[in-house]
């Protein structure tokens, strides 16, 4: 027997806990029922263009059978057997040499987890792990950043650091977590004179490792590009500075790669943009265009010869029920063989710079527009204030950011939007951008055509309620 519409929406609301739930975000629920390319349908038939490529993870696009045909030919050989130390399958195996290759070799090994949560998590741990068997117990700290996202089991939600919601109802947080300022080029604070953004976050992050003690740091996290804190664009000389300053200090770099891996900045993985190698690589999303839960870690030889040389009682204690899953990196070899054939990199590298110029010409000149970030692969957002001379952000009573989400999806785009925290340097409210790398120019264009019409329409609504006040 088959539920109305009606009944599914009525059974979700008093059955089905979401992500972050309340019931006042879910009074209107959409029911997605497929999905082709970079558009999506729902159970009522209008179609929308992805624009957050579901959450930043069907990079090869909606409905590709190539994937479900993967993964029917392996579940029908052997769907799942534990990848516990002593046993493996060939699919794992595979997909940690391939891995590896897209790397470049600069890793050594590879960890599979079910998600991007617990390849943080399991960063985490390996580097407290790493620096024990090195004989520094001391070294326990990691350094995270202001508005990064590395997930929200207990530990890695004490590193996320997009503000107190995220913690006031589940703490006290997991001790030994730092954070200090992101590079932020828009908001930085406390630049010196002729020094850039860049080199003043790096000096930020060596203080931090002074001020703690670089005896207790264990490790710097942070994402090459942040993702869902708002897009942030480091400039050009922040990241081999931070590289400087961890190998200076003996303090590993965790590159969280979640959202930035596989063709999602027009590379394998972000941080290559700026020629640095981390010590620990946690990936996850875009592995298998979210077709099938599946994340990981990639460590270095150092690690790894680390990892291999300690006696079996310290062994890394370390597990998940379904690391190695073999239907789930069966599906991720053939992602990754779609991405590497179809050049999907390079086409999010295009369309990408499409995006932001189509941004630049249709909001750049808009008084309300605070900053415009993009130009690397299908990553950007517009951040917006009520003045752009002062970065005066727009009043939270205002909900500008959950006005122009929904007059988005009214053009026919699904997206994610931040509100303003606060008054600057707190961010203001922020549009994201990251369609399925398979998007097309016309969809690009109908991308930037819907944002310019909702922000006018936005605008508008909320200069009235400004004036009534």
């Amino acid at each position: 027997m088959s539920l109305t519409a009606a009944e599914l929406v009525r059974a979700d609301q008093e059955h089905l806990i979401h992500p972050l739930h309340h019931p006042v975000d879910n009074a209107s629920t959409v029911i997605y029922v497929r999905g082709r390319g970079a558009v999506v349908q729902d159970i009522d038939g209008h179609e929308y263009i992805d624009g957050l490529s579901g959450l930043w993870n069907v990079n090869v696009g909606h409905g590709r059978a190539e994937l479900a045909e993967a993964a029917a030919a392996q579940m029908k050989e052997l769907a799942y057997f534990s990848g516990f130390v002593g046993s493996s399958n060939i699919p794992s195996i595979l997909l940690a040499e391939r891995l590896l290759e897209l790397t470049d070799h600069t890793m050594q090994a590879v960890f599979l987890t079910s998600g991007g949560a617990e390849a943080n998590e399991s960063a985490f741990k390996t580097a407290r792990f790493y620096w024990k068997a090195r004989g520094q117990p001391g070294k326990v700290k990691i350094i995270a950043r202001d508005q990064a996202y590395h997930g929200l089991t207990l530990q890695t939600m004490s590193a996320t650091g997009m503000g107190p919601g995220y913690w006031k109802m589940f703490e006290p947080r997991v001790p030994g977590f730092v954070h200090i300022q992101t590079c932020y080029p828009y908001r930085y604070q406390g630049a010196k004179p002729g020094e850039s953004v860049g080199q003043a976050a790096a000096r930020e992050l060596e203080e931090a490792i002074l001020r703690e003690g670089p005896d207790t740091v264990a490790a710097f996290v942070g994402e090459p590009i942040h993702g869902a804190g708002g897009v942030f664009y480091p400039t050009e000389d922040y990241w081999p500075r931070v590289r400087e300053v961890c190998t200076r200090h003996d303090v590993l770099l965790i590159d969280d790669e979640i959202i930035t891996g596989f063709g999602r900045t027009g590379r394998w993985f972000g941080l290559s943009h700026w020629n640095v190698t981390p010590d620990i690589l946690s990936f996850a999303k875009g592995v298998t265009s979210g077709y099938l839960p599946l994340g990981g870690i990639m460590v270095t030889r150092a690690i790894k010869e680390v990892m291999d040389s300690v006696e079996p009682d310290d062994r890394w204690m370390h597990a998940y029920t379904n690391s190695g899953h073999p239907t789930c990196c069966a599906v991720a070899l053939k992602n990754i063989e779609i991405l590497q054939r179809e050049r999907l990199g390079e086409n999010a590298a295009k369309m990408g710079a499409r995006l932001q110029a189509g941004l630049q010409a249709a909001l750049g000149d808009q008084p309300s527009t605070g900053d415009i970030r993009g130009g690397k692969g299908l990553l950007a957002a517009v951040e917006f204030v009520e003045d752009r001379a002062t970065k005066k952000n727009f009043a939270k009573d205002l909900r500008f950011a959950a006005r122009l989400k929904a007059e988005m999806m009214r053009r026919g785009v699904i997206t994610r939007t931040r509100p303003a925290l606060g008054a600057h340097p707190a961010q203001g409210d922020i549009l994201f951008f990251a369609p399925p790398l398979v998007v097309s120019e016309a969809e690009i264009d109908r991308l930037v055509g819907a944002a310019r019409d909702a922000v006018e329409v936005v605008l508008s609504a909320v200069g009235s309620s400004t004036v009534s006040r």
